[in-house]
C-alpha cells in the first residue's frame, strides 16, 4: 500500500532524450563576429590620470584607516579582558586565604 510504483524500465523515456517541438533549428551559419574598434574606447587624459591616482590613494587612505581600527578595537578589548581577569583572579585567591 505504502511502497511507490515505478514505471517499467523499457516504457521510461528520460525527459533529456525527448526533443522539444516549440525549440528553434540550430542555425548552421556562425554568427558573425564584430570587427575590433579602430582606436581604443577609453582615452586617458593627463588629468583624468591625475585623478585617478588621487582616487585610488584616497581609497588606500580610507581603507587602511579602516583596518588600523578595527585592529585597535580589537586589541583595547583583548587588553580590558585581561585586566578583568586579573582582577577576578586576584579577587578570589583573597577570598580563599581569609
Amino acid at each position: 500500500m505504502l511502497t511507490p510504483k515505478y514505471p517499467k524500465p523499457d516504457t521510461y523515456t528520460p525527459v533529456y532524450l525527448v526533443p522539444d517541438p516549440t525549440a528553434a533549428p540550430m542555425p548552421t551559419t556562425p554568427a558573425p563576429v564584430p570587427a575590433p574598434a579602430a582606436r581604443p574606447t577609453v582615452q586617458l587624459t593627463p588629468g583624468s590620470v591625475v585623478a585617478l591616482a588621487a582616487g585610488g590613494g584616497a581609497v588606500v587612505l580610507v581603507v587602511g584607516t579602516v583596518l588600523v581600527s578595527m585592529l585597535l578595537a580589537v586589541s583595547i578589548s583583548a587588553a580590558s579582558v585581561a585586566v578583568c581577569a586579573v582582577v577576578i583572579r586576584s579577587l578570589l585567591n583573597n577570598q580563599k586565604g581569609h
